[in-house]
Formats: structure tokens, C-alpha cells, sequence
């Protein structure tokens, strides 16, 4: 199960404020969030257990578009990856569960 979301993080979300102030960088965090909503958008059935890879490879900027693409090979790994056009800006393993996908705190 493949699936693919675009989305813009502003310059007035919240956690840019103190974010490196003069040259804002979307934190990883927020990404990550991002992510999930993605996976949860794809099956509300599944539960997030762990992030046992994650790779930052490139700062996200606010208000650039990134997509984010989310393949499931396995029942319980799930793949993603980040990009702006063809930058890489995150990656990693998700792995996940049956039942409803854990909500991150503050995200």
C-alpha cells in the first residue's frame, strides 16, 4: 500500500518562533507529525509503535511544498520519505500495529 500527500508548513506555525529566528527551519518533529497524519490518512486502523530509523537530510524551509510518500511492505514497517521537487529532506521506518494510530503530543 503506497501513498503520497503534499503539504506547506507556514511561517506562522507555531514552533518557528524560536526555530533558528532570522533563517526558520521547519523542526523534525513537525515533520514527523506530518508523516503519521499521512499514514494515518491511509489506514486509521494502525497504531504507531516505533521510529526505528529516521534521517534528516536536508533543512525544510517554511512554506515549501514537500511530498510525502508512505509504502507499507510489511504488516508492521512502514517506509516514507520526504521531498521538495527531487531534494531528499527526511526518511526513514515506521513501525506500526492493528488499532487506532497514536496521536503525537503537541503536534
Amino acid at each position: 500500500m503506497t501513498h503520497e500527500r503534499t503539504v506547506s508548513i507556514g511561517h506562522d506555525h507555531p514552533s518557528l518562533a524560536g526555530h533558528f529566528p532570522g533563517h526558520p527551519v521547519v523542526p523534525g518533529v513537525v515533520l514527523l507529525g506530518e508523516v503519521i497524519e499521512t499514514l494515518r490518512r491511509s489506514s486509521a486502523a494502525l497504531s504507531v509503535t516505533g521510529l526505528p530509523l529516521v534521517k534528516f537530510s536536508s533543512p525544510l524551509k517554511p512554506g515549501e511544498a514537500v511530498t510525502i510518500h508512505v509504502d507499507q511492505d510489511e504488516a508492521a514497517l512502514v517506509s516514507f520519505s520526504c521531498r521538495v521537487g527531487t531534494r531528499l529532506i527526511a526518511s526513514g521506518v515506521i513501525e506500526v500495529t492493528s488499532g487506532a494510530v497514536t496521536h503525537m503530543e503537541g503536534v
